[in-house]
């Protein structure tokens, strides 16, 4: 991703991110943060990376997985906070749960014929 980008997608006062303005690939960890909060689970990087790795049926590399958890930290969707020395925990915040409950509210509209926006 480019340097122009990714200031573009930069949360500000005035620009609130949106569902699509996320890539794909921040949807599905957005996604896989709830999945692990809903069952119980820490939400550190390594159990974001099993939970992907079972959706994509593939490896998650590092170097994709950090800065999209670190780019939603910075939109607001996520804060991120140490669990020790070397582990990061990643939690929604309440940004980031309303932004997945529209994406199923329009999800949702639209298999039932609803008025999705």
């Amino acid at each position: 991703m480019s340097n122009h980008t990714t200031q573009s997608k930069k949360c500000t006062e005035s620009n609130h991110q949106r569902w699509t303005d996320l890539t794909a690939f921040e949807g599905n960890v957005l996604y896989a943060l709830a999945r692990l909060q809903s069952d119980g689970e820490t939400s550190y990087g390594l159990a974001v990376k099993r939970v992907l790795q079972d959706l994509y049926e593939q490896e998650i590399n590092h170097g994709r997985l950090y800065p999209a958890l670190d780019d939603l930290a910075e939109y607001g969707f996520v804060e991120k906070s140490a669990l020790d020395k070397r582990t990061n925990e990643y939690v929604l915040t309440d940004a980031g749960r309303q932004l997945l409950r529209d994406r199923i509210d329009l999800l949702a509209d639209a298999l039932v014929g609803g008025d999705a926006e």
